[in-house]
């Protein structure tokens, strides 16, 4: 969400964004809806003025015992006009807000442009790239061996992309989720939460993911929505707040299942684990000062590549550019995990910056020190990470040729000392 005054002080910067992002000036739009809006307020303040005069002159006249029914006729004229004027402001208002609220984020200056994915930019690599003297294969052909992945009984309960894992990879999904919520708590100073899986519009509406994107959700009956990632109720848990900045930053983590109804990915990954309805993620959460976002985001991105290069699997970070960043987001690092089975590097964490873009449509604000005014927050969010694909990746990074698997070091612990995943009947 914007400020309407910045837009309307800075409509060259506004356009200048939105262009970067691939769309057509909208500022004059814009000024022109605010101004018809602003315009209906002030004659509401106006009637309200000369009501305000009139009831003082009815006063005076019936003090003198004269007649005032040419001035009390006016004053209730003149709230029936009131009211017309201030449901004009409140429809005027609102169209302006439902505009507002389907723009999304601009871009940092320092976001790379281009239209997609393939314009992204490397920021660095780390890891080998594993060689076999056999040929990988996909994880799903390697669950499927163990006997572990079950693709086809979910299809019989739940119908395409869900899967019913058993045995040591099912306790390995939870080892992952484990480890990670551990890490970020015990290392990186995350506050560990265990939030709804179900929540309002307020709450899509607040992260951005309503109105726009209501298609890629699951909905209840009851008008309850179920949670893409667990970046939509920790983000709301500053909605609506006045905080102090020395409560900041706030930093959450959490483990949840997320529903996504992948309604544009219509025969991509129709296989395996990578993209499902339903899968497991931990998700990080911070709340910061203005000025401290840009850090934050480093600091962010970090804390999920400690997860990658402690499992030991080969990964890159890039910069997405203005085509490829998210609704809410003014920048994003994307951390893509390699995978021998389809030999290439694949999403596994997305750490965005959002600035005050959440915050505006939360109303989460923070108060400076020695300063009476409020100022927003700002938000960001990032994957610590996708547990499912953290599956797929030990999976097929740590995959042997008798069609085991060496679970990595840092799992065992978790494992209960489990050091290779093998088919039940070996």
């Amino acid at each position: 969400m914007f400020d309407i005054k910045w837009i309307r002080e800075n409509p060259e910067a506004f356009d200048r964004g939105l262009a970067r992002r691939g769309l057509s000036p909208q500022s004059a739009t814009l000024i022109e809806m605010d101004a018809a809006r602003r315009a209906a307020q002030t004659e509401s303040q106006n009637i309200q003025t000369r009501r305000n005069k009139a009831a003082k002159e009815i006063g005076a006249l019936k003090a003198k015992g004269e007649d005032a029914s040419a001035q009390i006729a006016e004053v209730a004229k003149s709230k029936e006009a009131q009211a017309e004027a201030e449901k004009k402001a409140e429809a005027l208002n609102a169209e302006l807000e439902q505009v507002l609220s389907a723009i999304p984020n601009l871009p940092a200056d320092d976001v790379p442009d281009g239209a997609d994915e393939a314009d992204n930019r490397e920021e660095k690599t780390w890891g080998e790239i594993p060689k076999f003297d056999f040929d990988p294969k996909e994880h799903f052909d390697i669950g499927e061996a163990l006997g572990m992945m079950d693709f086809e009984t979910a299809a019989k309960m739940s119908g395409a992309r869900f899967v019913v894992l058993s045995d040591q990879l099912a306790r390995m999904e939870r080892a992952l989720a484990s480890f990670m919520l551990d890490l970020h708590t015990g290392t990186f100073g995350y506050t560990e939460v265990n939030p709804p899986a179900l929540v309002r519009d307020n709450a899509l509406y607040g992260t951005g993911q309503l109105p726009k994107f209501g298609e890629d959700l699951f909905r209840t009956e009851d008008g309850l929505w179920m949670i893409p990632t667990a970046e939509v109720p920790l983000t709301n848990i500053v909605a609506g707040h006045i905080l102090e900045e020395n409560y900041l930053p706030r930093r959450y983590t959490a483990m949840t299942w997320c529903f996504r109804s992948e309604a544009g990915a219509a025969g991509k990954d129709t296989r395996g684990m990578i993209r499902q309805h339903q899968f497991t993620k931990v998700e990080m959460v911070s709340v910061v000062q203005p000025g401290a976002s840009d850090l934050e985001l480093e600091r962010m991105t970090t804390c999920a590549e400690a997860v990658l290069r402690a499992l030991g699997l080969p990964y890159r970070r890039v910069a997405l550019c203005t085509g490829d960043l998210g609704f809410a987001a003014r920048k994003t690092y994307d951390l893509e995990v390699w995978l021998p089975g389809q030999n290439r590097y694949r999403e596994i964490s997305s750490c965005s910056n959002c600035g005050d873009f959440q915050a505006r449509r939360m109303k989460a604000r923070y108060r400076p020190k020695d300063a009476k005014d409020t100022r927003f927050v700002h938000t960001l969010n990032g994957s610590g990470l996708a547990v499912g694909r953290t599956l797929v990746a030990v999976l097929e990074n740590y995959q042997q040729a008798d069609g085991s698997v060496t679970v990595p070091e840092v799992l065992r612990p978790y494992m209960g000392g489990v050091e290779v995943i093998k088919a039940n009947d070996q």
